[in-house]
Formats: C-alpha cells, sequence, structure tokens
C-alpha cells in the first residue's frame, strides 16, 4: 500500500532532498513550509506519516502533536531536530512523537525511521478493517456429500496456492463464507480481507470504491481516499456479484489485477498492490459473456479455479449437520440450551426444497430456536410453509 510523507520545513531545499530521497523508495511525498498549510493537509487526509521541524515561520512544530491527539488513526510524527534539541525532542516523545531525527539528517536513519511508522500505519488499517469486516469463516462450511467435500477440498488447495477464485451459486448458497474460509486457510490469513457488493453500488462510484481518489477528483471529493484494493494490500479482495460490475469497469479491473498496479481516480501516481482476487456470481457469466455484457478475458483471469456451491435442495443428506452447526451457533448468543430437533421437524426439514439454501435455513432454525421454550426444537416451531408439508 502506497504511504504519503507530508514533509514539514521551512527550508527548501530540505524538502526536496528529503523527499527525492522518499520517493524514490515508493513513498508518495507532499511538502510544506507552515504549520497552517500542515494542517491543511493534515485535514484532508493526505499525511499517512508526518516529518516535522521544530522550529517554523508561524509556529512552534510539537504543538501539531496536540492537535493531533483526537485524530484516529493518529500520523505518526517524527521530529527534525536541531543539535542541543535533546531534551525537547524526549519531551516530544512522551507526548506522543514517534521518533526524532537530529540535522543533517542521516538518509540511512531516516529510511529506517520512515518504515518503522509505515508499519504502524499498515498493522492499523489492516486491524480497523478486519474489525469492520465481519464475516463467519465457518458458518456454512460443512459438509459430508462428495459434492461439498470436492469443494472444500479445491478451495483448500485454492487458498494455499494464493491465486484468483471464481466461486459461483444460486443466492444464499454461501459465496462470502467460502471466500473468508480461502482466506482462513491460506498464507494471508493474517491480512486484510475486504468484500464488496458489486450490485449495491451506483456504477458511477464503483470505481472510486475499488481505487480510491485524490482530493479534488470531483465535486465533493475533499481529501484523499485510500480505494478498497490499496486497503486490502497483502490479503483479499472479495467482488461479490461480479456480474453486476459494468463493462467498463471490468477492463479497469482486468488492467489492475494483470499489472497488479493501479491510479487512485483523479491520481497521476501508479500504487503497486499484492491482491488475492476473489470473485462471486449467482448468474451465468459464460451466457453473459455471448450477450457481450461481460469481458472474456476478464472470465478466464477470474477462473484459476472454479468453484461452484450446489443448491441445498442438491444435497440434503447435509441438513442435519448444518442444523447442528447452526444451534450450536446460536445457543450462546440467544442464551439457549436447545440439544436436538425431533423426527417430525428433522423430517420436514428434510422434505423443503430451500429455495433460499443455506442461508433460509440458517434463518429458519434461528426463528425455531426463538420460539422454543424446550430442549428440542419440534414441528410447532418451524414456519407454516414446513408445516403444510408431508411429513
Amino acid at each position: 500500500m502506497s504511504l504519503t510523507v507530508l514533509i514539514v520545513d521551512d527550508e527548501d531545499n530540505a524538502r526536496h532532498n528529503i523527499g527525492t530521497f522518499l520517493t524514490s523508495q515508493g513513498y508518495e511525498v507532499i511538502g510544506v513550509a507552515t504549520l497552517n498549510a500542515a494542517r491543511e493537509s493534515i485535514q484532508r487526509g493526505n499525511a499517512d506519516i508526518i516529518l516535522l521541524d521544530v522550529q517554523l515561520p508561524d509556529g512552534y512544530g510539537p504543538n501539531l502533536l496536540e492537535e493531533t491527539a483526537l485524530i484516529v488513526p493518529r500520523p505518526p510524527i517524527i521530529l527534525i531536530t536541531a543539535y542541543g534539541d535533546i531534551e525537547m525532542a524526549v519531551d516530544a516523545m512522551r507526548n506522543g512523537a514517534h521518533d526524532f531525527l537530529q540535522k543533517p539528517i542521516q538518509l540511512a536513519q531516516l529510511e529506517k525511521s520512515i518504515h518503522r511508522a509505515g508499519e504502524i500505519v499498515t498493522m492499523r488499517r489492516e486491524l480497523a478493517h478486519l474489525r469492520r469486516v465481519q464475516h463467519n469463516q465457518g458458518d456454512f462450511i460443512v459438509g459430508s456429500t462428495p459434492a461439498m467435500t470436492s469443494v472444500f477440498h479445491q478451495a483448500q488447495r485454492a487458498a494455499a496456492a494464493s491465486v484468483s477464485v471464481l466461486i459461483t451459486g444460486e443466492t444464499g448458497t454461501g459465496k462470502e463464507v467460502l471466500a473468508g474460509a480461502i482466506h482462513t486457510a491460506g498464507p494471508r490469513a493474517n491480512k486484510p480481507f475486504i468484500a464488496i457488493n458489486c450490485a449495491a453500488i451506483q456504477p458511477t462510484v464503483l470505481e472510486s470504491e475499488l481505487f480510491g481518489y485524490e482530493a479534488g477528483a470531483f465535486t465533493g471529493a475533499e481529501k484523499r481516499k485510500h480505494g478498497l484494493m490499496e486497503t486490502a494490500d497483502g490479503g483479499i479482495l472479495f467482488l461479490d456479484e461480479i456480474s453486476s460490475m459494468p463493462i467498463e469497469m471490468q477492463a479497469k479491473l482486468l488492467r489492475a489485477i494483470e499489472e497488479r498496479a493501479f491510479r487512485r481516480v483523479g491520481g497521476t501516481n501508479l500504487i503497486k498492490v499484492d491482491v488475492q482476487i476473489l470473485a462471486a456470481s449467482n448468474r451465468d457469466l459464460p451466457n453473459l459473456i455471448s450477450e457481450s455484457k461481460f469481458r472474456e478475458d476478464l472470465y478466464y483471469r477470474l477462473k484459476v479455479v472454479d468453484l461452484h456451491l450446489p443448491p441445498l435442495r442438491e444435497h440434503k443428506q447435509d441438513i442435519p449437520e448444518l442444523v447442528g452447526m447452526f444451534i450450536r451457533q446460536n445457543n450462546p448468543r440467544m442464551g439457549l440450551n436447545i440439544t436436538d430437533v425431533s423426527p417430525r421437524a428433522m423430517q420436514a426439514l428434510m422434505a423443503h426444497d430451500w429455495p433460499g439454501n443455506v442461508r433460509e435455513l440458517r434463518n429458519v432454525i434461528e426463528r425455531a430456536m426463538l420460539f422454543c421454550d424446550e430442549a428440542v426444537i419440534d414441528l410447532s416451531h418451524l414456519p407454516a410453509e414446513l408445516h403444510a408439508q408431508p411429513v
């Protein structure tokens, strides 16, 4: 993920020399000469790391430590100090400074300090997104039928190889959960898992969501935004309902995947990323290709491994195992101690065709548990449409 270093120094040569070095190391650089200009850049979100001189024309640099204390996450601040300012620098460290460097700056020391700060920024971003992205990897990943065991075996191999995967299946079969399981089982397990539903986002917004944008790229873009592909760097980007992606956007996605790089909307810098792409669709992509609604080259680029989740009606033998899993998951959350399902209730569950697939089954079991006052779920606890079936 590309990081932006804000250099705050009133000496033109210092800004130029430090900026040139950091750019050569792969960082984006913004240079300003005053505290006020620094504040403006920070407010626009254009500062992942701040390299801050102590004496500035319009104020005392370390004051910025107090001003940024409430920013979440707070950009690491590295102070540039003159000889004799060590006591001040130590005091600044107590107030939240990340590090301090003495003038004249040694580039080797600068590189180490910036690198350590960058690791902190990256870790914070990953933790924030891991907390936000709730993906229950174990929810639907059970099943002993040949169809399901075959899917699990292929998914494990795809996870280990870290290749692109196309997951197909009807709505509710557990495509996102399978993607989460691939994330958990692979070498990227400790990196971000970022999911986006392409059908839920307006086509005009999708590009900026995926690739981010620069401040001023369009009306309302007041500060830089990191896109989901950049946020997923090192981890996995899951593109749900990929069939809904506009054809023009498909071309941009294909180029980003092949080049492992992209530009933010309104930006010129090429941002390199290492992202494993998982995509899912409940529609027939080859049919969409024949209708010129989906790019054939993107289709083959995504389906290095092709996993198909069968509808629940085709592997009903897995229903008892799924029901048991849902009961075990819901018991502690709902404060219950349900232990079993009666034979006639299980017979009704097995007789249903489950148009909503595993998701529908999960919801039915949760509802049944809500209305069950005993230790065993019976037919009376199931929805009316299941009562009407022959048992």
